[in-house]
């Protein structure tokens, strides 16, 4: 019999993810409703993000990621549902919730006259952190960033600017990290980094939950991805088994180019190819 071969990005998500699941749940959405009047822009999704474990949320434009994105960070009131964030409940233990919780935007913007340094000092003030001189120079040296310490933030480049945001969404060492499209606009070289940084966080036990559009980094670090349209979450796997379970589809298999299912495929199989505004 012929030996399947896995290559070793397989392997390290598998073994991950076979990690992930015997951890506890550092994000737990279930049933969330969203409505924007009339509009129901979330419908009944349930899901769960673990200590260990990078979970992608992939879906077009306004298929709702955003807005579950800000229910889970308590920036919109959901119609219902329950949402907790290392055990706390999003809506009666707020304060609790955040404090678990670090957030890294796709655009962030920090106040304009302070430098890098002096941000850092203000983010871990905000948070209760000390940040000593040695401890700082160790984040600066960490992020490759010591010579650009007195820079000014819009001074940066957008691979530096999204070192720095990742810095602050994790000076208070959160147990759950929400990623919003953090590569977009990068250099293959600066995703690279960023992804390397991502694997990081999951070796050392955060749970990170990623929204992205690009079906190939999803592939690449996520452990287990779901697939939301139309409000709905319309499947939920790793980026391996869903690419097995929907290769004979015939929606996939004309959405393929090259022969070859990824999981850009799938998503547009499952999804369709029609773009969205």
């Amino acid at each position: 019999m012929k030996a399947k071969m896995v290559s070793n990005t397989d392997s390290k998500q598998k073994k991950a993810f076979t990690m992930s699941v015997h951890s506890e749940a550092v994000l737990e959405v279930l049933n969330l409703n969203v409505n924007y009047g009339n509009f129901h822009a979330v419908k009944n999704v349930s899901f769960t993000v673990r200590e260990g474990e990078i979970f992608g949320l992939l879906g077009p434009n306004g298929a709702g990621k955003t807005s579950c994105l800000s229910a889970v960070e308590g920036l919109l009131v959901p119609e219902s549902g329950d949402i907790r964030v290392a055990g706390y409940d999003v809506k009666t233990q707020a304060l609790l919730a955040r404090a678990n919780m670090g957030v890294q935007l796709q655009a962030t913007s920090f106040q304009p006259e302070l430098n890098v340094m002096e941000i850092l000092k203000l983010y871990a003030g905000i948070y209760g952190v000390a940040l000593t001189k040695e401890k700082l120079d160790t984040i600066l040296n960490n992020i490759n960033l010591r010579e650009a310490g007195s820079k000014k933030f819009g001074q940066l480049s957008g691979g530096q600017q999204q070192r720095v945001s990742l810095v602050i969404a994790l000076i208070h060492e959160p147990k759950l990290v929400l990623l919003d499209e953090p590569t977009t606009g990068l250099d293959p070289q600066a995703r690279r980094q960023l992804w390397e940084r991502m694997e990081a966080l999951r070796n050392m036990g955060h749970g990170i939950m990623l929204t992205t559009h690009s079906m190939e980094e999803a592939e690449a670090v996520c452990d287990r991805v779901a697939i939301i349209d139309h409000g709905q979450v319309i499947n939920t796997d790793t980026p391996g088994d869903l690419i097995e379970k929907h290769r004979n589809n015939p929606e996939v298999i004309r959405a393929s180019r090259k022969g070859k299912i990824t999981l850009e495929d799938v998503f547009i199989g499952l999804t369709g190819s029609q773009v969205r505004v």
